[in-house]
């Protein structure tokens, strides 16, 4: 392979993968998941295949990589349409720390060790357990920690202004794209009947016109519905 030759495929793969990376979009990039941990590693294998070897045609080679980077983009609309979808590809969300005390199945579940744990935590600014309200393990690879009421930083109540109380430890979804989750109203101790009723106070006809809802701490749902427009 001559020395021009080889700069063209380095080129126009640059290109390519570059414009591919455009077309992904951002979540792609900024969220690892598994799935997307698996497509890099493809997709980066594939254009240094088409760079060096030469025995695989310039033309072959961006359609075989144009073709695999549609997997990711297809599994994404999949991902937003079906929540079940996102669980196989995805995962979700693991509660690991729960009011100061570690979760051991959880952390035996995300295979994360204790230092490592502790590590994360640090990187929160928490250095000690007693501080955690709640810990959770994302999907991403990365720690939400909500510290408990004492270790926060400025509250309404310390500017002595009045706020709701606290009915629930964090927000929680209960409706996503129109299909309600039952296994969280369950946890939340609520049901469909008292969902409906907040839907008929919030002036929402249907579940099925809602794209996403949770409960919030205070006991309030908030509504968004399809179309881009909220409702509380």
């Amino acid at each position: 392979m001559s020395m021009s030759e080889l700069l063209l495929r380095l080129a126009i793969t640059f290109v390519v993968l570059f414009a591919l990376a455009r077309i992904a979009g951002r979540k792609e990039i900024s969220q690892m998941t598994f799935f997307n941990w698996v497509s890099s590693v493809a997709i980066g294998s594939l254009a240094a295949d088409i760079v060096v070897n030469k025995e695989l045609s310039l033309l072959q080679g961006v359609i075989v990589l144009v073709a695999w980077l549609a997997i990711p983009i297809l599994i994404g609309f999949i991902d937003i349409k079906f929540k079940w979808a996102r669980q196989v590809t995805t995962g979700e969300p693991i509660i690991v720390v729960r009011e100061g005390k570690i979760l051991e199945h959880s952390l035996r579940k995300t295979r994360l060790d204790i230092d490592t744990l502790r590590t994360l935590l640090r990187e929160k600014n928490v250095f000690q357990l007693s501080e955690v309200d709640l810990a959770i393990f994302e999907t991403n690879g990365k720690l939400s920690v909500m510290k408990t009421d004492p270790h926060q930083c400025v509250t309404r109540n310390d500017m002595n202004v009045s706020s709701k109380p606290k009915q629930f430890p964090i927000a929680t979804e209960v409706i996503s794209d129109g299909v309600i989750n039952y296994k969280n109203l369950v946890m939340l101790n609520l049901d469909e009947e008292w969902l409906t009723e907040q839907m008929e106070e919030a002036g929402v006809p249907c579940h099925a016109n809602v794209f996403y809802a949770e409960v919030q701490q205070d006991g309030t749902i908030h509504v968004d519905m399809k179309g881009d427009y909220s409702v509380r």
